[in-house]
Parts: structure tokens; C-alpha cells; sequence
């Protein structure tokens, strides 16, 4: 193994300095004062008058059952895994890094705190760090408020959370410096807790998973960036290597987690270190591809999306299941989505709103939560791919104005009827809103429960939308918008 040589950002870093200044000066999030002035009462006027004639469509609810049932003991899958990956182990007793990720895993506590037991069992002593690249704003405190977020803290799982964004560079590939967690170097030993799944950014045979959480999550910054830095089909090609350095040399196993499309874990695997990256993983990522939620119509013309969020999907939105990828050199699925709608941001993200500019028409309450630096130190971390995905859509004042704006782009001709999908959020499919037209092309060979009462899309009088989840409830609504 090389030398191994300290980087990162230290407290007196010009990056840090930087990064600093920079929430001293940015607001976290923008007024809505501020944003009603600039929108200004022109802009109302304009949108009443695009969309006064367009009527609110009505929407059927579309179910669809699991694409596989989920464990009934997680605890017990998750401990039945850890003694597997750790079974015949290189670990030695002592101090040991449990990696935790930035992505919004069901059931994750419970997971974590078994995973810390395991280890205590074989006589290590486990404590926390982040494993999430840049995320969190690319700082230590914004990465243990994510993991907090998640129920990750101290008090919940009685070990410590020891959060750095300082690297150790442990080799290189191709020029390439392989850098590696400071806390993890000081004990030269990592148990990785992640969920395998579809990348989307770029398609191989390893994508998001342990490899990727070793490369890019124990990378930090200045790791995810050098590897970003290659663009999709070099994160495709060299994250995978980086990644199986980084585990021959300090990882001791793993937990890989498989959700269907309901965010139910399916299956919870051990794996030793020489199953990282290998074919046991390519083998779960197969896997996991085909539970991947998805939309059951093409060529829709508007896609409303309640929320977006970090802690749903890498990219905010997955590409995998609305088409749209938003990456320069990736080409897009022919007229897949013609219009996005996205109109709210999960608290987990944090601000971070990357995937905005996957959406064409966002409405002011979204831009009041973007935290700027979250967003441009995600995206440009990511390299040139990240670009498209940190741009900011037409924005308007309300969802109602949102949504009826995207309808009216569309016409209202009898001969076009709209193709209308309605979500919660694109890691959560199981049930949607179509509109009326998409209701009547179902195939009778698609496992699909179809509501034949038809409701009103509803908006409250202020132009909110109601959540999907009420319609799902049962709840009856007049149009009050």
C-alpha cells in the first residue's frame, strides 16, 4: 500500500474558509415576502389568463401490489447478515467504523443499532461516521444532522458518531489519489451498512451499493469529486476499482440492503470483503433492478410530483423511473415526460434540492427551501454531470398555478386528452393518480387495481395541493381552488 498522506478540509482549509463565508452571506432559504415580490401581481395576472378556460382534470387512483413482500424481523435478517459478512473475519477487537450513508433506508435504526451489537459480539468496539461524499453541505455538522434525521444519534444508538471531512489519500488509480475518512484510517477498520441499488447517473454492473459507499461515502469531498471528476462513464468505470482498493485494504464487511418499490427491505445480505464489488453484488444489483418502482404508461404529458428529496433519490427525482436524466452525454428516452411538476422538498434533504432542474415548473414554497450551498456543492462535486440537475425551473406561486400551467401547455382538444400522472414521490409508486385518458388504456394483463370513481384534482383555496395520500385515505374532496 502507498504511503499514506493527510487531506481534506481542515478548520483553516481555503475551502472551509470558503464554505464559511458562505452561510454567513447566503441565506439558508429565501423569504416568502421576498419571493411574492419577485414574482410580483403581473405574473399572477399572466397565469390566470393561460389558464382560465383549462379545467382541473379528474384524476383515478391506480394501484399496484409489491413487487416482492417484505422481511417480517429486520432485526433478526440484519443480525443473521452482520455474523455472516463477519464470519472467519480479518477484524481485530478494537475500535471499528460502522459506515453510515445519506440515503433514506426503511428501517435504518433498528439495522444499525443490530449491526453495532454483532460487532460488539465479536469483540469490536463500534462508533459511527458518516459515509456520504459531499453531502450535507460538505461539512462534518451538516453530515451528523442527516444522519440524525434519520434517528442516527449518539443517545439512540449508545456508541459515538465521530463526523470528519478529512481524508487520508491511501494510493492512487490512474492519477487518481484514493482518499479515505481520517477516523477510519485511525482504526483501519469499516463495516459498511448500505442499500444496493440502481445508480442514476450511469448504468453498470456496480452501481449504488458497498462499493460505491467505499469510494464515494469513506471519499468524502475531495474523493467524490476526483472521482466525479471523470464524468458518468468514468464513475461507471473507476469508482468500482477505487472502491475495491479502499475494501481490501480497511473494510472488514457489509450489510447490503435490497427495498422493494414500497421502501420495504426484502432482503439483507452479508458480505465478506472479497465479495464487495464482486459477483455476489453485481448479483444483488440484478436483483434490485427488478424491484425498482416504476410507472406503468409512457408519453405522459405531465408528471406531478409532490416531492422531491435527497434522501429518496441521489438525484432527487430518479431518472430510472421518471426517464428523465438530466446529464450531458446521457441520451433521454424519446418523449418519456414532456412536462415535470415538482412541488415540495423533504425536511431530510436538508435544503439540498439537487434533481431541481429535472423539473420544468416548480412553485415558490420548493424555492424557499433550496439551500443554495447544499445544492451547488452537490452538483459540482459531481463533475459536469451535476449541471443540468442544480438548474432552476420557471417558478410560479402556487401548486395550483404549477400544475394548470403544465395542463394548459397541452391544449384541451378532445382529440388529445391529457396524459396525467400524479405521485407522492418516485421512490414510492405503489399508488398513483392518473387522469381519465390513462385510466382507460390500462391492459387487462397488467396487476393493476383501477378506482372507477373518478375525483377532482384537489387544491385548498390558497392553491395547495392536497397530498396523493388523502385520495388513498378515502377522502372525498370538492374543488376548492
Amino acid at each position: 500500500m502507498a504511503g499514506i498522506q493527510a487531506s481534506g478540509r481542515e478548520p483553516g482549509a481555503p475551502s472551509a474558509r470558503l464554505a464559511d463565508a458562505a452561510r454567513e452571506t447566503w441565506p439558508a432559504s429565501y423569504p416568502q415576502a421576498a419571493l411574492a415580490t419577485l414574482l410580483g401581481p403581473e405574473l399572477n395576472s399572466f397565469l390566470q389568463d393561460l389558464t382560465h378556460d383549462v379545467p382541473v382534470p379528474h384524476v383515478h387512483l391506480v394501484h399496484s401490489p409489491p413487487a416482492e413482500s417484505a422481511l417480517v424481523d429486520i432485526v433478526a435478517e440484519a443480525r443473521a447478515a452482520a455474523h455472516r459478512s463477519l464470519a472467519g473475519t480479518r477484524m481485530h477487537a478494537g475500535p471499528v467504523a460502522v459506515a453510515v450513508g445519506s440515503r433514506g433506508i426503511a428501517n435504518l435504526l433498528p439495522i444499525v443499532r443490530a449491526v453495532g451489537d454483532v460487532l460488539r459480539e465479536f469483540g469490536a468496539q463500534p462508533f459511527v461516521v458518516p459515509a456520504m461524499g459531499s453531502h450535507g453541505g460538505g461539512t462534518a455538522a451538516g453530515q451528523v444532522a442527516i444522519l440524525a434525521a434519520y434517528g442516527i444519534t449518539e443517545a439512540a444508538l449508545n456508541v459515538p458518531i465521530r463526523a470528519t471531512m478529512e481524508t487520508c489519500v491511501i494510493g492512487s488509480l490512474d492519477g487518481i489519489p484514493v482518499h479515505v475518512d481520517r477516523n477510519v484510517i485511525d482504526v483501519g477498520q469499516a463495516f459498511l451498512v448500505s442499500r444496493v441499488k440502481p445508480h442514476t447517473d450511469f448504468t453498470g454492473p456496480i452501481e449504488s451499493g458497498p462499493t460505491k459507499m467505499a469510494a464515494i461515502g469513506l471519499g468524502k469531498l475531495a474523493g467524490a469529486r476526483d472521482i466525479h471528476a471523470r464524468g458518468a462513464l468514468g464513475l461507471r468505470d473507476l469508482m468500482p476499482r477505487v472502491g475495491r482498493y479502499i475494501v481490501i485494504h480497511h473494510v472488514v464487511g457489509a450489510l447490503a440492503i435490497i427495498e422493494n418499490d414500497r421502501k420495504q427491505a426484502v432482503q439483507i445480505c452479508g458480505l465478506r470483503p472479497d465479495e464487495i464489488g464482486g459477483a455476489r453484488e453485481v448479483a444483488l444489483l440484478d436483483t434490485a433492478r427488478s424491484l425498482l418502482p416504476g410507472l406503468p404508461f409512457t408519453d405522459l404529458d405531465v408528471l406531478i410530483v409532490e416531492r422531491l428529496g435527497k434522501d429518496l433519490s441521489g438525484a432527487g427525482m430518479d431518472p430510472n423511473v421518471t426517464g428523465r436524466w438530466g446529464v450531458t452525454g446521457l441520451e433521454e428516452p424519446p418523449h418519456s415526460v414532456r412536462c415535470i411538476v415538482a412541488l415540495d422538498l423533504t425536511p431530510a434533504s436538508e435544503g439540498n434540492a439537487i434533481g431541481l432542474g429535472l423539473a420544468d415548473i416548480i412553485p415558490a414554497k420548493l424555492l424557499g427551501k433550496v439551500d443554495l450551498l447544499s445544492v451547488y456543492t452537490n452538483a459540482l462535486t459531481a463533475g459536469w454531470s451535476g449541471l443540468r440537475r442544480a438548474h432552476i425551473p420557471i417558478v410560479v406561486p402556487t401548486d395550483r398555478d404549477a400544475i394548470m400551467t403544465a395542463i394548459a401547455l397541452f391544449g384541451t382538444a378532445p382529440q388529445r386528452p391529457l396524459r396525467l400522472i400524479w405521485l407522492t414521490d418516485t421512490s414510492n409508486t405503489s399508488t398513483i393518480a392518473v387522469s381519465e385518458a390513462l385510466a382507460r388504456e390500462v391492459p387487462s394483463e397488467m396487476d393493476l387495481e383501477i378506482e372507477q370513481a373518478a375525483q377532482i384534482i384537489p387544491f385548498t383555496a390558497d392553491g395547495h395541493l392536497l397530498p396523493l395520500s388523502d385520495l388513498h385515505a378515502g377522502r372525498r374532496f370538492n374543488h376548492m381552488g
